[in-house]
């Protein structure tokens, strides 16, 4: 197979395009491989993110059950996506989850095609079996992990090495999460969307309707804050939702109700406009019960200039400086996190600002959406021999971190 050194053809594969950081993940590579010159290549089931892609021109290939963990499904996809590779003439292939990165492992031995895999989620080795399941994403010949924290595990678990692992950090898109990109309508309608009365601090909590990301641990926390302060206003916006037949989002409406908090929440299923969210919020919480593999609602919260509560665990630990960049506390600790939520509600205004003003400056310097794609772009050119990442201004470069290997 011949590669042209000025257009690889990179493919990536992935279960399917609705919505997620792994979809966003793959949009923004592909629209960062065909800026640099390349051919982005998708495979997935479909989704309603195959619009998008296609305007960023990339081209989508539709693979029903592309998702599948049944082996039979995986020698077939396997099989197809060989006949894909040689076809179009792909020069490498990147894997975002484990059963397309099971496909895209046995196409690309089949095919001698340099694979990347991408490490995105926890991916817990519960039960006999699980981890050599897992192990497909540790395989690549390259292995980028979203975080140092999970950089941590795939060394100490899957002992990949630093000749193979790349951490790169998920990044926020500074130009659309900006304070002086949101207009003041966008977020004056979001506001009446929400019944949310004018002049009352708003709490933010984004992210999908699930146990582990915490709604419970915050309900249970923001009746103490009702106690402590039983005249203060304020409102919470659970801005996410549940799987369709999931009665989770049932069971949080009447969790707040038996608190007494009916009056003070808001489940606003999901939202289009994140950034005019966050611009409407004064304090944005993510109190997730599991370490985040990285959390990029967290460093778009940042970005946004907004303080932000995270639980000290996993990628958090990271992306949150104690006290300058925003507050950590103890995952489960539902006094802690009553007690921080007050913090912020009672603290001068000049202090939040300096909070978010430092939280934008870390973002713009370690985790922006450009400085990840860039990033992945030099894994492909270490790869292939390309030149498809700008060069690096190692005198001014602005996110040090960003494809460093993780220390033996």
């Amino acid at each position: 197979m011949t590669i042209s050194l000025s257009s690889p053809v990179i493919l990536q594969i992935l279960p399917a395009l609705e919505q997620g950081g792994v979809e966003r993940g793959t949009l923004e590579i592909a629209e960062a491989i065909t800026q640099a010159g390349g051919t982005a290549l998708v495979i997935s089931a479909g989704g309603r993110l195959v619009p998008s892609l296609e305007r960023l021109g990339a081209r989508h290939l539709s693979l029903p059950g592309c998702g599948s963990k049944n082996p039979v499904s995986i020698l077939r996809n396997a099989g197809t996506l060989a006949r894909f590779i040689q076809q179009n003439g792909v020069s490498l292939v990147h894997a975002r989850s484990r059963a397309p990165a099971w496909v895209a492992r046995l196409a690309c031995r089949r095919t001698g095609t340099p694979l990347v895999t991408t490490w995105h989620g926890v991916h817990a080795n519960s039960f006999p079996g699980k981890r050599h399941y897992n192990a497909v994403l540790a395989s690549g010949d390259r292995v980028i992990a979203i975080s140092q924290h999970i950089g941590q595990r795939l060394e100490e678990d899957y002992h990949v090495g630093p000749d193979r692992l790349r951490v790169i950090p998920r990044g926020a898109d500074t130009a659309v999460f900006s304070p002086d990109a949101v207009s003041g309508q966008r977020v004056h309608r979001l506001g009446e969307a929400w019944n949310v009365p004018a002049g009352v601090p708003v709490l933010l909590m984004p992210g999908r309707l699930t146990e582990w990301k915490g709604q419970c641990f915050l309900l249970d926390a923001l009746a103490q804050v009702k106690q402590a302060a039983p005249l203060a206003p304020w409102i919470c916006v659970f801005a996410g939702s549940c799987p369709p037949g999931d009665p989770y989002g049932e069971k949080l409406a009447a969790h707040a109700s038996a608190l007494g908090l009916a009056d003070h929440v808001r489940f606003a299923g999901h939202c289009q406009d994140m950034p005019a969210a966050m611009a409407l919020a004064d304090l944005v919480v993510i109190p997730s019960l599991r370490p985040e593999p990285f959390g990029r609602v967290v460093v778009e919260a940042q970005a946004m200039c907004r303080p932000v509560i995270v639980t000290a665990h996993g990628a958090a630990l990271e992306t949150v400086q104690q006290g300058v960049t925003g507050l950590s506390v103890t995952p489960g600790d539902v006094s802690m996190l009553a007690e921080a939520i007050l913090a912020v509600l009672h603290a001068p205004q000049d202090s939040l600002e300096a909070m978010g003003y430092a939280a934008r400056a870390a973002v713009l310097a370690h985790y922006t959406t450009y400085a990840m794609q860039q990033a992945t772009l030099r894994v492909y050119d270490e790869l292939l021999g390309t030149h498809l990442a700008a060069p690096v201004d190692y005198k001014n470069e602005t996110s040090p971190f960003q494809d460093q290997p993780v220390a033996g």
